[in-house]
């Protein structure tokens, strides 16, 4: 189905979904900011942004803010003649956003088409002489998630005016409404004191509203006694009218011109998108971090997998899977001298004889087989244990780490399951093993001497073949090690040849590898499976194509507007 909104208005909602869902959650340095950054992101494009790229006609909203104490609300109830907002000494005094407005532009504020995370509630402005410090609900029943909307015929139509809570308020959810406030305005009128002038959260909300290009007032209130005329208060705590005769012939000057209007909104909107477009940057870096730390800990964890594929790859090859019980049970089976007599005079002796030779012993076999499973298993879980333990030590280094380690305690180890695996993918191999040498006796004689030994003497003396590398030995086990597997080689050339023999143990070998590469692989990807979560969200690259879409898409518009 084709989208027939503009496009501004589409590339608007892709960056807001992708912001949205950002995916910020490891606990990296500076996180937190950019988590509020997204999330300001998000609230600025719901109150602001999207309604004002809908409709540049709409009414501007102008807020008044500043520090505590400043006087915003004596300044709006002079602006508009009558106490609509209480004022007095205790802090903070406005919890309560108040948008005062037109009766004829009621329309545009009773809906949430701008700051729709604020419930609408009606409100009447106070009777004629009514002091400042009785106007509005009481403190205890205004709710900070409410917007109170007043109607004044002192408000110029096309305008409305918002009292914010304190910038620097002692209240947290009070300073993020005036923030969020600020950032839903098309201008402000800040005031400001002599005393708070030079403060540094002022200085930094300005900045913020030159980064944005939006209009700003400046009222520079309480000024010190001697420095100009102070205007005192009446009985009912009200500046005189024409205290704020230049804020008002300032705003109504804006609200009664409408190219003014339209000038002033389409400046703070470009600015708004713009600064957005710096943010979003600041932000796919932070998220490119997340990527990076997720990636990094991945690395780590395969590192230390394949070490432990390279330890076992030794094991198998360095003859230490030879000592042992293996070694004995393989020495029982032989027997040096009388094993040898045999295969000389294999084509002496009747394929029944031999056969009955082989048939008589079957235990020693099956036990050089059992051996051998449990010597592999034995070398498999001790390198997945060690290799499982490194991870979480990696883990453990760092916060955003430690908060994996915390939701997934079984990384500390090998998989319970690893054990049954091992045996099940050794038992796998001398199947393989025994369906290979199957496959290699092509010629009746080939089959009829490898019936004649049976197939797991066969297979046995092909697992040490491929696990008879001495490197590993020393002394006497080198000695009696390399003895066995020149009986197992012995044997297998004289049933397929020299040639074949080398093709099958490295045939052998590498269906071994490939086997410990898989299962190894499932180990390490059990962090995989753990951090799989905390990649879900945006991609950097997403997030930056669909804020500079966001502005091409804006910057064409207006050239063709």
């Amino acid at each position: 189905m084709t989208d027939t909104r503009a496009p501004a208005t589409v590339s608007l909602e892709r960056l807001r979904a992708s912001l949205a869902d950002v995916g910020l959650s490891l606990h990296l340095d500076g996180i937190v900011e950019q988590r509020e950054a997204a999330s300001a992101a998000v609230r600025q494009i719901d109150d602001y942004i999207r309604p004002r790229l809908a409709d540049l006609d709409a009414p501007l909203l102008a807020v008044v803010g500043g520090s505590t104490g400043s006087g915003k609300s004596t300044i709006v109830n002079a602006l508009l003649g009558v106490a609509t907002t209480r004022v007095g000494v205790i802090r903070p005094t406005t919890r309560q956003p108040i948008l005062v407005h037109s009766p004829v532009d009621a329309g545009w504020f009773a809906s949430d088409r701008i700051l729709p995370g604020l419930a609408r509630v009606r409100g009447r402005v106070s009777a004629p002489g009514t002091a400042a410090s009785d106007a509005g609900d009481t403190p205890e029943a205004a709710r900070i998630s409410e917007l109170m909307l007043l109607e004044h015929e002192a408000v110029p139509r096309s305008l409305a005016i918002i009292d914010a809570p304190d910038i620097d308020s002692v209240a947290d959810e009070n300073r993020a409404l005036a923030a969020q406030l600020l950032a839903a305005a098309d201008l402000w009128l800040f005031v400001t004191t002599a005393n708070r002038y030079a403060d540094a959260v002022p200085w930094r909300l300005l900045e913020s509203a030159a980064a944005r290009q939006i209009t700003v007032g400046v009222v520079l209130n309480r000024v010190p006694p001697g420095a100009v005329d102070e205007q005192p208060l009446d009985e009912l705590g009200m500046l005189p009218a024409t205290a704020v005769d230049g804020p008002r012939a300032w705003l109504e000057g804006i609200a009664g011109d409408r190219a003014s209007r339209a000038r002033i909104a389409a400046r703070t909107l470009s600015g708004a998108i713009t600064d957005l477009d710096r943010r979003v940057a600041r932000i796919a870096d932070a998220r490119q971090q997340q990527l990076d730390w997720l990636d990094g800990a991945e690395a780590a964890a395969d590192a230390h997998y394949q070490a432990a594929i390279d330890a076992v790859d030794a094991a198998t090859s360095d003859g230490a899977l030879l000592r042992g019980e293996v070694l004995a049970r393989w020495q029982d089976f032989v027997g040096t001298s009388d094993f040898f007599r045999k295969v000389e005079s294999w084509f002496s002796r009747t394929r029944d004889s031999l056969t009955a030779w082989v048939t008589g012993k079957p235990n020693p076999v099956i036990e050089v087989e059992t051996q051998i499973e449990t010597g592999l298993q034995a070398v498999i879980i001790d390198q997945a244990g060690r290799a499982a333990a490194a991870a979480w030590a990696d883990l453990e280094r760092s916060a955003p780490g430690r908060m994996v380690a915390e939701l997934n305690p079984q990384l500390a180890a090998e998989s319970p399951e690893l054990r049954s695996k091992a045996a099940a993918m050794i038992r796998e191999w001398q199947g393989a093993l025994m369906q290979l040498i199957h496959d290699n006796a092509g010629n009746k004689r080939v089959k009829a001497r490898v019936l004649s030994l049976g197939l797991n003497v066969v297979t046995v003396a092909l697992m040490i073949v491929v696990f008879a590398s001495t490197g590993g030995l020393t002394g006497g086990e080198l000695a009696i090690a390399g003895g066995s597997a020149v009986v197992g080689q012995k044997l297998l050339e004289t049933i397929f040849g020299e040639d074949a023999v080398r093709r099958l143990a490295a045939e052998a070998r590498l269906d071994l590898q490939r086997r410990l590469e898989a299962l190894f692989d499932s180990e390490a990807d059990r962090l995989g499976t753990a951090l799989e979560p905390l990649r879900f969200g945006s991609s950097p690259e997403a997030l930056r194509r669909e804020s500079q879409a966001l502005l091409d898409d804006v910057a064409r518009a207006a050239e063709e507007a």
